[in-house]
């Protein structure tokens, strides 16, 4: 069954009309680098925004992080360089934004309140001038620009942690469709980075040959079973098949080396607008490095739920609580 994308422009005005009442600006300090070194000073200026400079000591790297794609790093209000801190990157969907994703989700004074450094980084523009990931053969490089967006990721990954005081344990992303697929591709290759990932809306590879990660990953898999363009029971964007977020949760306890039997269904959870405790909970343990896989199934939930602040919360518990040994 094919599925048809939405245009760039709806997407956008959804995302806005679905989260625009409830965004906010953060409180925590934003941080741009121009260059590495843990050493690097740190001024606050006015309006309580922070910025780190240096020269590039140890030779690591020069100019902003993400190059020609820069990101902003927000840090939390008591971010104490001498303290390693966890990181999240939230990565968008197709045709929108880092900014409008965080628009949507409002993850930054969670995340903040919790002591993350957090950045929302950019997809690449394709030839309609739509931003997106280059994630599985599914989505969403749908001119075949062959760009490496995996490569370019592990380097933000990577300049953030060498300008800032990262803990190497507590690395997360969060996707969300586009996004989704970026952080499962991410997960597969370089998997020595990256503690867990949360995938709303996305899926995994469909040919489990293309996914080889180095070690196991905590997966946290999020789906509406309604959802009319990512579909829950799989399906296929311009004759690429992708797999449901069932089967994509479990090639994941497949590749974590963790019991095939769902050993633990939990309360289900209210984390949306749709009336009652609506998402129910299923989760795999006994994996290999103590991780899990969960699968979070939202009913009568479409492509953007509507969210409670509770979400939130169990989004983060879930990274909190899911580290690297």
């Amino acid at each position: 069954m094919r599925v048809l994308l939405r245009s760039a422009g709806s997407l956008a005005l959804i995302l806005v009309a679905a989260c625009g009442a409830n965004a906010s600006t953060s409180e925590a300090p934003l941080l741009t680098a121009s260059a590495a070194a843990s050493g690097g000073s740190m001024n606050t200026g006015g309006g309580g925004a922070a910025s780190v400079s240096s020269t590039g000591a140890g030779g690591v790297f020069e100019g902003p992080i993400g190059g020609d794609r820069p990101v902003i790093v927000s840090a939390p209000p008591d971010y104490d360089p001498n303290v390693p801190a966890p990181l999240l990157l939230l990565l968008h969907g197709y045709s929108g934004s880092g900014d409008v994703q965080e628009l949507y989700l409002d993850l930054d004074k969670e995340a903040a309140s919790r002591g993350y450094l957090f950045a929302h980084p950019d997809g690449t523009k394709d030839k309609n001038g739509l931003e997106f990931w280059n994630a599985t053969d599914a989505c969403c490089d749908f001119g075949n620009s062959g760009i490496d967006d995996s490569t370019y990721l592990a380097k933000v990954i990577a300049q953030i942690t060498q300008t800032f005081n990262v803990d190497p344990k507590r690395i997360h992303l969060m996707g969300h469709s586009n996004g989704a697929f970026m952080a499962h591709r991410m997960a597969c290759d370089h998997a020595d980075a990256i503690a867990s990932i949360a995938a709303l809306s996305g899926a995994q590879f469909l040919d489990l040959n293309q996914c080889k990660p180095s070690e196991a990953v905590n997966t946290l898999v999020i789906h509406g079973t309604l959802d009319p363009i990512i579909l829950y029971a799989g399906g296929n964007l311009f004759g690429h098949a992708y797999p449901g977020p069932v089967d994509t949760a479990k090639d994941w306890v497949h590749l974590n080396g963790c019991d095939p039997k769902v050993n633990e269904n939990l309360p289900p959870r209210d984390l949306t607008q749709v009336l009652g405790a609506e998402t129910k909970v299923m989760r795999w343990s006994g994996c290999e490095n103590k991780t899990v896989v969960e699968h979070w199934r939202i009913e009568g939930s479409g492509h953007l739920p509507l969210f409670k602040p509770s979400f939130k919360t169990a989004l983060f518990d879930f990274f909190d609580g899911h580290p690297k040994p």
